[in-house]
Formats: structure tokens, sequence, C-alpha cells
């Protein structure tokens, strides 16, 4: 029985004297906030620098997006494209004022799930005014002024305090009153320390603005995330969003230029000035708008496939159009796509009117280097850069052209001369008479013999010998 005991006591011992095991646990991931600086005029770049922000916290999966404010307003279009995009984040979306969050910059943190302050920071004074800083027609102001306090409502939630507060910040009509306490009378416009943003009014009292006040945006983050609990991303605004925001504004022009330069390369031989000169200005085109952050480099990709496939049907198979018509599908469809606002695993929103900038652009664009192309053939003159343009004669002599080909039937088997380049449309010599040629498959130079193959209603089939 004695033994029993010390077998009993032995084993019940036993485990703590085993060496502890470690926990093969994996430590738990880090979270991701990415931080969003709003600065100056609130413009299309700032607007561009908060899609790539907001864009970039998709794809890297954030949990929190913060806008790092200091801006003294702006214009109101950019505020609603700015609130649009908030509205896409699936995450959260916090305001930090770092300094000053006035007229536009007010709205835009209005419509953020927290407004954080700085000691020193102050919001308000968002009243709509015209883009020159002027005050606008009346009616017009009232009309605004309604929309946006229904706007705030709306983005306010049940946070009635912060609804409140931003409509006293834009209509200078409303009073800001709780109780017997008028925190802001009629006639003028309210903007707010941090401390008077913290203040706490209604049943039961709430902070009036602010979700805090840190004193640095680092002090924020160890707030929200918990100190060394997070990795965070700091978007600036680069010296390229500036560019994309020129670049963007005279993008239809752009577009209309280059698609003008590569319809002139197609009608001169060879390879040339006008190529290249398109090829850049549609890579600005599509540059600019990489820059701003509305699309990758697929749009790009497939506007040269299908300008390859257009090259290959010009002077390989001319006549045919079965690869030059896809190929100027997805040239105009990538040039659409490119100008396009698509979000990363968000669905295409084919219900909204997304489209129709972009539609408005590229109709711009082919409309623009049509009308700019019919100039040139009316008003340039003939002869010199031209007169090669547009398959000048290169030797002396009388032309002869599509009527000599419908009236002679005994040409087909004839050779001749090409006297202009054949690309792959020019003209030949044969017997002393020009005709109208088209090489069949690829191409043909000046002075290279020809055989005629066939002929159309207007012009000589010929293969070079």
């Amino acid at each position: 029985m004695k033994r029993l005991f010390t077998i009993l006591a032995i084993l019940a011992l036993l485990p703590a004297a085993l060496p502890a095991q470690e926990s093969s646990a994996p430590a738990p991931a880090k979270k991701k906030v990415v931080v969003i600086p709003i600065r100056d005029q609130i413009a299309p770049p700032e607007l561009y620098i908060l899609r790539r922000g907001l864009k970039t916290a998709i794809e890297q999966g954030a949990d929190t997006v913060i806008l790092d404010m200091e801006t003294p307003g702006g214009r109101l279009d950019v505020t609603f494209d700015m609130l649009k995009a908030i509205e896409k984040y699936p995450g959260k979306v916090v305001t930090y004022i770092n300094t000053e969050a006035i007229s536009a910059g007010a709205l835009i943190s209005a419509g953020t799930s927290e407004i954080w302050f700085a000691p020193t920071a102050i919001i308000g004074a968002a009243a709509p005014v015209s883009g020159g800083g002027q005050d606008i027609d009346e009616t017009m102001k009232l009309k605004i002024v309604s929309y946006l306090k229904a706007r705030v409502r709306a983005m306010s939630g049940d946070q009635e305090n912060r609804a409140k507060a931003i409509s006293a910040m834009i209509d200078a009509n409303y009073e800001l009153k709780f109780g017997d306490e008028i925190l802001k009378p009629k006639n003028e416009l309210l903007t707010l320390t941090a401390k008077e943003a913290m203040k706490e009014y209604g049943d039961p009292p709430k902070p009036l603005l602010a979700a805090g006040i840190e004193p640095s945006l680092e002090s924020l983050m160890d707030t929200l995330l918990g100190k060394g609990n997070y990795t965070a991303t700091k978007l600036e605004v680069s010296w390229s969003e500036r560019v994309a925001q020129y670049l963007t504004a005279w993008s239809p022009l752009l577009l209309a230029a280059g698609l003008l330069l590569v319809y002139l390369e197609f009608k001169t031989p060879g390879f040339g000035i006008f190529g290249i000169g398109g090829g850049i200005v549609l890579a600005i085109v599509f540059f600019g708008h990489s820059a701003a952050g509305l699309s990758g480099h697929e749009p790009a990709l497939f506007f040269f496939l299908g300008f390859a496939l257009v090259l290959i049907d010009l002077f390989f198979i001319p006549g045919f159009f079965i690869l030059a018509v896809p190929g100027a599908i997805l040239m105009l469809g990538s040039l659409l796509w490119g100008m396009s606002d698509i979000w990363p695993d968000q669905p295409i929103p084919w219900q909204t009117d997304f489209l129709v900038k972009p539609l408005t652009n590229l109709i711009i664009g082919v409309t623009g280097s049509i009308v700019l192309f019919a100039m040139l053939l009316r008003f340039l003159p003939r002869g010199g850069l031209w007169g090669k343009m547009v398959l000048e004669s290169a030797i002396a002599g009388e032309s002869t052209l599509s009527s000599n080909a419908r009236n002679e039937p005994s040409l087909i088997g004839t050779t001749g001369i090409a006297v202009t380049d054949l690309y792959p449309s020019g003209e030949i010599e044969i017997n002393g008479k020009r005709y109208d040629a088209r090489v069949a498959l690829g191409t043909a130079d000046s002075g290279t013999t020809v055989k005629v193959v066939g002929k159309s209603e207007f012009e000589l089939k010929v293969k070079e010998i």
C-alpha cells in the first residue's frame, strides 16, 4: 500500500518536472493603416492622391485609412468626388485634422467615420462660395446650402451632434443651440477649436464633433490600433500627381492629336515622325491617367495589341479588314478603359454615369482628329512633304489613273514599275502610262518591278517580282 501511494505521488509530480513546450500558434498579424495627406487647396491633385491611397488600401487589405487633413478648402465639385471615393472604401476612414479643415475640408471630414484633432486644430466656415471666392447668387446659394445640409445629415447617420455642427458651418442662418446655450447665433458661420469640438451636449451627453485629441499622427495610430500592433503606409503628393492634373484636363485634345498623327502615319510611306509623335502623345495620355492612379498598365497593353493588329492588316492582308476592325475596337476600348475610374475588387457600376466623361473625351478626341485631318487636306499646299504624304507623282509626266485600269482589262499579266512607294497603295507605270495600284501582299518600294495579277473598280492589284 505504501508503494502504491509513492507511485501515485511520483506521477502527480511528473508534469511539473517536464520542460514546458513552446506554443506553436503563430503570432497575430499586424494591422495595416494607410495615411493619405489632404493638403493645400481641394483640387484635382488631392482627388487623385485620395483615390490612389484608397485603392492602395484596398489592395493591401488595410484595416484603417487616415486622412491627414490640412486644407483651407477648395472646389465643391472635387469635394463631392472625394466624398464618393470615400464611400467606396469598405473599411474605416478617419480624419486627423493636423492644423485646419476649413470649408471643403470640413465637408470631407464629415464624410468619415471619426474626426480627430491635433491640440491646436480648427474646423469650420464651410459656406459655399464661387470658384473665385466671391458670394454666389442668393437663390443658388439657398439650393446648394439645402443640398449640403441634407448630405451632411445622411453622412452623419446617428451622430446628431455632428450633423448640427456641420450644418452650422454651412448655413449662416442656422442657429446651433443646446438647451438654453446658444453655440452659434444666426448670421454667423461656426468654426470650432479642438477643445470646443470635444465638449459634450445632448441627452445623453456626447461630444459635439471630435472623437478625441491627439498630439501627433503617430499617437493617433497608437490609440486606434495599439502601439506596435500595426504597419503604416504614408502616401505623399508627388510631382507626378500635379502633372497628371494638367494632362488629364487636356486629355481630349491630346487624344485628338495622337489619333491624327497615327492616321497621318498610315497615309505616309514608311514609319517616320508622325508615327513616333502619335505614339508619344498617346503614351502621354496613358501616362497621365496612370500617374493619377486611375488605371494600371492593362489599357496600354490592349491598345498596342490593337495597334499591332491594324498594322498587320494594312501591310500584309490589305483590303480585307479581318484584323483591322477588332484592332480598332481594342484601341478605342483601351482608351476608354484607361480614362475610366475602375476600383480593385469592386464590381463595375454599369448602371451609373461613370463612363460619361471617358466617352465624352473619346468622342471629342476622335471627332477632333477627323476635323483636323479634313482641315489639313483642304488648306495645306501640294508639294514638299505634304506631296509625299498624298503620294504625289515621284517622276515627271502625265498621270493616267483609275480610268485606264477600268478600260484596259488586257493589263492582267503585264509588268510595270512602281513610280511611288506602294504602302500598300500607290502608282505604277506600264508602257508610259500611270495607274493606281495596290500591292496584294506586303509593300513595295519605288522602282520595284511588279506584275499585274488582277484589278478592281478603281485600281490594279499587283505583286512584286
